[in-house]
């Protein structure tokens, strides 16, 4: 449901990154600016069970929100033990495809296992990288984020690598809760300002207590900036602690 709200979850100030070593990054990712906020640690591949998943609704909600129809191509980053893949799966049917992306081989191994099992076969596995996804280009109808958008390190590289898998019309669906990222959440503000930063727009956004936290989604800009123009966002606590040291 496209509301009034993008305008004002777009409206959040940009700071160049404080120069720091970056012998901790990954080396591709230190061209691009370095997240101003903490990192969630990474939390239990089950945000919850299941069966409580579904008795909210939270799956259907989430795919009839993103428009998810049979012959889609989607993706499921950070897909966990494959809550969204299989129900994915299902509602792309025969003709669609699903890729599920993790970082976690040991979890890529228990989810391959399930889609073996339960006889996916319009499902694939892919290994990513904590700064890139690792997508083919020009691929996805959507790709969905669901509640592990507060645990990517290098949000700015990963976003930026992840922009040419989208097709043409192609959308990004993130799921999350309105909290700091140190406490496995991420602030509306913060995460449209990270988004827009890389070449992304703000097309939906919408709360829900179907979904525990918070539904965005994201369109491909008219174009990617090069990351030397790349702005990194200030986190709200940030800014707090600025303020009171002005004081």
């Amino acid at each position: 449901m496209r509301t009034g709200s993008i305008a004002l979850l777009a409206s959040i100030a940009l700071l160049a990154g404080c120069h720091r070593s970056d012998t901790d990054r990954p080396e591709n990712a230190r061209s691009f600016p370095r997240a101003d906020r903490p990192v969630s640690q990474p939390g239990a591949t089950q945000f919850s069970t299941e069966d409580q998943r579904d008795r909210r609704g939270e799956a259907e909600t989430v795919m009839d929100l993103a428009g998810i129809e049979k012959g889609m191509v989607v993706a499921d980053i950070g897909a966990g033990e494959g809550y969204y893949t299989v129900r994915l799966a299902d509602r792309v049917g025969a003709k669609g495809r699903v890729l599920a992306e993790d970082i976690n081989r040991e979890v890529l191994t228990r989810l391959g296992n399930r889609v073996v099992r339960d006889r996916l076969d319009n499902v694939s596995i892919k290994l990513g990288v904590p700064d890139d996804p690792k997508l083919p280009n020009n691929s996805f109808d959507r790709i969905f984020m669901v509640h592990m958008y507060h645990e990517i390190a290098e949000p700015y590289a990963f976003l930026w690598n992840m922009w040419p898998s989208l097709k043409k019309d192609g959308e990004v669906v993130v799921v999350d809760v309105d909290r700091p990222t140190s406490q496995h959440g991420i602030p509306p503000m913060l995460l449209v300002c990270e988004f827009q930063a890389v070449g992304y727009k703000l097309v939906a956004f919408k709360d829900s207590p179907h979904l525990a936290g918070y539904y965005a989604q994201f369109a491909r800009a008219a174009k990617r900036p090069q990351p030397e123009q790349i702005k990194p966002c200030r986190s709200a606590a940030n800014q707090a602690h600025e303020g009171t040291n002005a004081e």
